[in-house]
């Protein structure tokens, strides 16, 4: 995802095995998807590696110096095209967890509407 026109990821790092089972679909995905999906994202650092004897790793380094790595083992070609876009649509924040269901800037202080209030006449 661009932020104020700027893509925030730089690097994809591709990481796979050559021998193992669980690389058979980020393996089919590098021959087939791969260099379109480096065609349509020129602002992307490809790299792969190969690591044997690891499960497959997609790596996405952010501009703000954060990181992302998800695991791909077992997953088709079309399920790992999924998650490398995930990355590159992705800002490199961290997930904060909210604190209520609902964000405002000026909380009610009669406090929350919800369907179990009974209004009594």
């Amino acid at each position: 995802m661009s932020l104020r026109g700027v893509w925030q990821l730089k690097k994809l790092v591709v990481s796979f095995c050559d021998w193992g089972g669980s690389s058979r679909g980020i393996r089919a995905f590098m021959e087939s998807e791969l260099p379109a999906f480096i065609e349509k994202n020129p602002q992307l650092e490809v790299v792969t590696e190969l690591n044997r004897g690891y499960h497959p790793l997609l790596k996405g380094f952010y501009k703000n110096k954060n990181e992302r790595v998800v695991c791909v083992k077992n997953m088709t070609q079309e399920d790992v095209l999924q998650c490398a876009s995930r990355l590159r649509n992705s800002q490199g924040r961290k997930v904060l967890k909210l604190k209520t269901r609902h964000v405002t800037k000026h909380p009610s202080v009669q406090g929350t509407w919800s369907t179990d209030l009974k209004i009594a006449n």
